[in-house]
């Protein structure tokens, strides 16, 4: 059995690897089901997705309406909600970089809070649900006008 704040220190990572993930090119099956339950719902502000089947697809057609993007996040608070369970909050802010050509502002940040439910499965502590609030914008999401 692992310390307590061992454990607790897996659970954050999860929220950390998926932001690095994006960033970094690493959005396949394998990362994502290293990441995800079977069953996992993911919502940023302008669309979602439910299940691992599809999800890495759903993220590459997220991402790739943007010529380049990073995505910066504090550390996640924890709370436990039972021995299996457990809420991460984080904000997070996610800088995009319109494709050439675009019009308006070459850039869409947005201020979020993150929130996830990490659940323990039988393969270790997975993400059950991710959800982006937007807290505040700058310019404008690819395909709207600035």
């Amino acid at each position: 059995m692992q310390p307590p704040w061992e454990e607790e220190s897996e659970i954050r990572a999860l929220l950390d690897r998926y932001l690095i993930g994006l960033d970094d090119d690493k959005i396949d099956d394998d990362w994502m089901r290293a990441l995800f339950t079977e069953d996992a719902r993911v919502a940023f502000p302008i669309s979602g997705h439910r299940g691992i089947d599809g999800m890495v697809e759903w993220h590459r057609a997220s991402l790739d309406k943007f010529a380049a993007h990073q995505h910066l996040g504090s550390s996640a608070v924890l709370e436990r909600s039972g021995p299996d369970r457990a809420v991460l909050r984080a904000n997070v802010i996610a800088s995009h970089v319109h494709h050439p050509g675009t019009e308006g502002d070459p850039m869409f940040q947005a201020g979020t809070l993150a929130t996830a439910l990490a659940v323990r499965t039988g393969a270790g502590w997975r993400l059950a649900a991710l959800e982006f609030k937007v807290l505040w914008t700058r310019g404008a999401p690819a395909g709207r006008p600035s």
